[in-house]
């Protein structure tokens, strides 16, 4: 059963890092990076490192999120003026 979710949440991660390489709305792009951060985050429990999963879903996939889209909004109110 191990197995099967490993193989699911690692094909999950390649294809959502995939999207977001593709993705060509910068927003929609963000989020699912923040979607790869989670996969990893799914992987690291898995292979009971709990410690680096939650490291992984506070800084990788929440904090760095929520830079990126700050980051955006600031530069879409520079770009107006």
């Amino acid at each position: 059963m191990t197995g099967i979710i490993i193989l699911f949440s690692f094909l999950a991660v390649i294809l959502v890092a995939f999207m977001s390489i593709i993705q060509k709305s910068l927003p929609d792009a963000i989020i699912l990076f923040m979607g790869v951060g989670l996969g990893a985050v799914v992987l690291f429990f898995v292979f009971q490192a709990p410690d680096v999963a939650l490291t992984e879903a506070v800084i990788g996939s929440g904090i760095s999120t929520l830079i990126f889209l700050m980051a955006l909004k600031h530069l879409k109110a520079e770009h107006e003026l």
